[in-house]
């Protein structure tokens, strides 16, 4: 039998709708749900090798420049007649969170606020898991009751907080200055906890963990001035770096702040913990530890929030702003356990940033394989 050209038109075309649902069926049930929610791309890519030189050469100056500007800090510090913990509390600590605030800057105002979000627990992440596991292993990390109870607590009270506001959706202004309160309360109760016996404060011996301080001012302000701009380079090149590398992998921004930029930005907190750890300081690594924690989550997340609204990606609402949570109450009875860190806790926090990692990585390697 002949059919009409129209009906053989509708034949044709409702054989290509046919074959096009199939593909896609096979197409979406060859990524994994994990896999899917963390990027866009099912079909095979070509690899940015310039994103990732760019990042790396970023992460170089970023690292190198903060050093600089920590050393240039202190030193103008100390010229200036500051107490060693007034310079704990406030230089250290932030010229050490200097990358990653700085990058979270960064990744916002450029338009990349999963990557900005995604570093902030990315970096919290490497410090509990990676870090202080890392610190354990090469020397038992003592955890001394009163540190817990303060540090560890406010660690603990910062990401319930932290979590909660996210849960809303987006970090506002008024979120922002939520956070910073919460930050200058905590400094105000450690100065007044610490200065009665200045000399056993974790945050003035954190001082002594800074090498290569220049005694004469002129040359401070150098590192200082330098290094403040090699960080603001650095962390431009990382986070232009960062979003080409998820661009060019079809992945979300948030994987890459979680994993490449979260890394890189904690390594100046790896580089004081291992030499304090080499020292027998392991309470100076402990302290390190929960007060960078601290300042991720209130201060960089907060004066991110109030320069601009943070918007909150379904990615981190489902899945790591809970492991940030579970791993940060794992930690409080480990801390317990015994008054120290030992090389089998130390153990367990590292196979469990190992653990997150490949997870991270099979589900991008889903993506572009």
């Amino acid at each position: 039998m002949n059919f009409p050209v129209h009906n053989k038109r509708k034949s044709n075309i409702y054989l290509e709708n046919t074959t096009f649902h199939r593909d896609v069926g096979r197409t979406l049930r060859a990524v994994p749900p994990s896999a899917a929610l963390r990027g866009t791309n099912s079909g095979r890519t070509q690899i940015s090798y310039t994103g990732f030189l760019m990042a790396a050469i970023g992460l170089a100056l970023l690292l190198f420049s903060a050093d600089f500007m920590v050393r240039g800090a202190v030193g103008i510090a100390r010229r200036l007649g500051l107490s060693p913990l007034i310079i704990g509390l406030t230089v250290v600590a932030i010229g050490t969170s200097a990358p990653e605030l700085v990058t979270t800057m960064t990744a916002t105002l450029e338009g990349a606020p999963d990557l900005a979000l995604g570093n902030v627990i990315g970096s919290n992440l490497a410090n509990m898991l990676l870090i202080l596991g890392i610190a354990a292993l090469i020397q038992p990390v003592a955890c001394a009751p009163h540190v817990i109870a303060r540090d560890g607590s406010m660690v603990l009270i910062a990401t319930i907080l932290f979590v909660a506001i996210a849960l809303t959706g987006v970090f506002a202004f008024w979120h922002g200055i939520a956070l910073l309160a919460a930050l200058a309360l905590y400094l105000i109760v450690t100065y007044r906890a610490e200065r009665q016996s200045e000399a056993e404060s974790l945050h003035a011996k954190e001082v002594e963990e800074v090498s290569g301080v220049p005694e004469r001012t002129v040359i401070a302000a150098v590192f200082l001035l330098g290094g403040l701009i090699g960080t603001v380079i650095g962390a431009k090149l990382l986070v232009d770096g960062g979003v080409t590398v998820a661009e060019s992998l079809g992945v979300s921004k948030t994987v890459i702040g979680l994993t490449l930029v979260a890394i890189g930005t904690s390594l100046p907190e790896l580089a004081i913990v291992v030499v304090a750890s080499m020292r027998g300081h392991g309470d100076v690594a402990l302290g390190n530890v929960l007060g960078s924690n601290i300042f991720n989550l209130l201060g960089i997340t907060g004066a991110v929030a109030v320069v601009s609204p943070l918007a909150v990606s379904p990615t981190l609402l489902e899945f790591d702003i809970w492991l940030l949570l579970g791993v940060t109450v794992l930690l409080i009875p480990l801390m317990l356990t015994g008054g120290r860190l030992g090389r089998r806790e130390g153990t367990l926090l590292v196979l469990l940033y190992a653990g997150f990692l490949a997870f991270q990585i099979e589900s991008v390697r889903a993506l572009i394989l």
